[in-house]
Order: structure tokens, then sequence, then C-alpha cells
């Protein structure tokens, strides 16, 4: 079965309410390509290696959380960019983007679609009083060691993550997929005995140490890779399209 591009793209901003959402690149169809869609290729980030699959894949939309067009960078279309865009052109396949939004939703976002990987019961967001932060707080049914919890990440994440271990058994966790670690701080004011985030920063060890709170970043790409999935599942579900999910390994 087949449906319009336009069908398709306004039930994605419908359903993720990404208008509503300030954001530092364009959420929503990024690159325009054949009006009708059968097929989505989703994957995290619109990378040259995900283009060429969907390609092969013989996809109409390619689907990410990692799109194209961020605030500050060098608008021409060169190098990389050109090389980019110039597949999506030429195969005639829509690049479909949403960040922030992917984040924060509560049923297909990063953050909630992590918690259900990792079994964690979520409970709110990290910081209610600045709903900027798009963390969220919650709680292990059993509370475990930091070890043991970091070797659940790894064995759901397919990475051993970068753990610095506190004293304390984990029992309330906060996080933020990708490139979290500056909400460490609101995590810790939050009472959280281990915060979560795909990378680290040099001052975020510090804070954990200091704070005797655990910490483990597990990945900015391993992360969010849970997100785009259950967003092209929703789509394909509600459409009867295909949808295949293309992972590119990032160690990152």
């Amino acid at each position: 079965m087949a449906i319009a591009l336009t069908t398709l793209l306004e039930e994605a901003e419908r359903f993720l309410g990404a208008a509503r959402i300030a954001d530092y690149c364009p959420n929503g169809l990024q690159v325009e390509g054949r009006p009708q869609v059968r097929r989505i290729v989703s994957g995290v980030t619109a990378s040259q290696a995900l283009l060429d699959a969907a390609v092969e894949a013989d996809a109409d939309v390619v689907l990410v959380h990692h799109g194209y067009f961020w605030k500050g960078e060098n608008p021409c279309v060169v190098g990389m960019k050109q090389r980019r865009l110039k597949t999506l052109l030429n195969n005639d396949i829509s690049l479909l983007a949403y960040h922030l939004p992917l984040d924060v939703h509560p049923q297909v976002g990063n953050n909630v679609q992590l918690a259900a990987q990792l079994d964690i019961t979520v409970e709110g967001p990290l910081d209610p009083e600045n709903m900027k932060v798009v963390g969220l707080i919650g709680s292990l049914d059993e509370p475990m060691t930091a070890r043991d919890f970091a070797r659940r990440v790894q064995e759901v994440l397919g990475r051993e993550p970068l753990l610095i271990e506190g004293s304390q058994m984990i029992r309330r966790v906060g996080w933020c997929t990708g490139g979290g670690q500056g909400y460490i701080d609101q995590a810790i004011a939050a009472g959280v005995d281990l915060y979560l985030t795909g990378e680290a920063s040099e001052q975020t060890v510090h804070s954990a140490r200091e704070n005797d709170v655990s910490f483990i970043a597990a990945g900015h790409h391993a992360t969010e890779r849970y997100g785009v999935q259950a967003l092209g599942d929703y789509l394909a579900k509600r459409f009867a399209l295909e949808h295949l999910f293309i992972d590119c390994p990032n160690p990152v």
C-alpha cells in the first residue's frame, strides 16, 4: 500500500506536536522526494552510510533523529553535505528528521523508549521547573549496584559503557539520551543514585565523584536508537507501510 507523502508528514507532525517545540534544526520534511510512500527506512543519523543503505532497500522516505541544517552550520552545499543531498535527490528519496520532538514524546520518545529497554519505571521529568531539560527520572523495581546496572546497560545496548561508580545502591535513576551530560546537576538536585546519558564531558566526572552519584555514559548513538524505531513502527502500522530500521554503528 502507498500513501501520499503529505499525509505521512501531517500525521507525524500531529503525533509528535513538532510545531510547538523550539529546536536547533528544522523538524519534519528536510528534503522532498517522490510524492507517494510505501517503504520507510529509519536510522539515528542521516549519514552517507544510512542513505546508501536506504537506496539499496528501495526506500521512499528516510526517517531520522539527526538530520541536517543545524543552527550555526555552514549553509553551503559542498563536500559531505553535497554528496548526501545528491544521494537523496538523485534517488527521489524524502528525508524526515525529528530532533527534540523525538526526545520528549511520551510514547515514542528516545527517553521513554530507553527506559522501557532498561526496565526503568518513569516517574516524571528530571527538572519539573525547567521543561527545556528533556531528561526523565524514574526508579528500578529492585535496587542494584552500579556495576550490575552498567552490565544491564551493556547487555541491552551492545556496548561497554563508561561507569563512574558511587557508593550508593541504585534505586532512583535520572537519564537523558544523547548529549545530555550537562543535566547531571539537575539529576543530583533531584536526588538520583545514578545519572545516565550518552556522552561525558571532563567536568561530568568530577560532578559525579564529588557528589557521590554514579554516572554512566552509554553512547550518544546507542541511547538514541529506539525512538526513531518506535516512530517508524507507529507510522508503518498507521498507514500499512513497510518499515525497516537500519543501524549504522557509531562508537560514540
